[in-house]
């Protein structure tokens, strides 16, 4: 690393501890030499300045909310904290997680040990850990998404458009209010409205809209290059 302060390197695996993960975390430690740790998806996101922190979210074990409480965490320009998917089962999973939270790498099950040092590695570095394949998928992504953006959004007004990118932050319905001065009644007013024209039932799902329609999370702005693997 190039930094001017090096930082202590963790890698923090977040998943359902067992004997498995165990044996991954050892290995990890052994081979690339860096503190190697385990979270829970409930556990409070670590909030140290001095230990850069490759996190591994286990596709297995973390669900989307949990996963949003980590994008939070990112969303903080923070830069000691890297994101990455691990044990995927195929690319249309990778680019369904990587269109929708700010992920720097992504490990699929069928990946080797030797493979996924590989990556971390990269990443430790900041650098991108994605097949080419998938890389070009997700250009392809944003690029719709651009052109996307021209267009009547399924016929949202303004101001649902409006709270809809707040939504996107992960404000709560008493922070949307404040901001756009309004009463918590009338921002519940417009996320019924809002969930009935996009066809979804939860601020997760809604949520998922924002960042795959309106641009709510660009990709992995932090990171220097990226490393492609096939």
């Amino acid at each position: 690393m190039d930094n001017d302060i090096e930082l202590r390197v963790t890698v923090l695996l977040v998943t359902e501890t067992n004997p498995q993960s165990e044996l991954f975390m050892e290995y990890v430690r052994d081979r690339i030499g860096c503190d190697v740790e385990a979270l829970t998806p409930r556990d409070a996101v670590p909030v140290e300045d001095d230990i850069q922190r490759v996190v591994l979210l286990d596709a297995d074990h973390v669900n989307e909310k949990d996963m949003f409480h980590w994008e939070e965490s990112v969303a903080g320009d923070r830069a000691n904290l890297t994101l990455a998917a691990f044990n995927l089962v195929d690319e249309d999973q990778a680019v369904n997680l990587a269109t929708t939270f700010r992920l720097q790498g992504v490990f699929y099950r069928r990946d080797s040990l030797a493979l996924i040092c590989k990556g971390i590695t990269k990443l430790i570095d900041q650098e991108l850990w994605m097949s080419r394949n998938l890389m070009t998928r997700l250009i392809r992504f944003y690029r719709r998404q651009q052109i996307n953006a021209f267009r009547p959004a399924n016929g949202l007004t303004q101001r649902e458009l409006e709270i809809l990118r707040l939504l996107g932050t992960g404000a709560s319905n008493t922070e949307i209010a404040g901001q756009l001065f309004v009463s918590e009644h009338t921002v519940k007013s417009h996320l019924y409205n809002i969930f009935r024209k996009l066809k979804v039932s939860n601020r997760i799902q809604a949520m998922n809209w924002v960042r795959q329609n309106l641009g709510g999370t660009p990709l992995a702005p932090s990171a220097r290059g990226a490393s492609s693997h096939e």
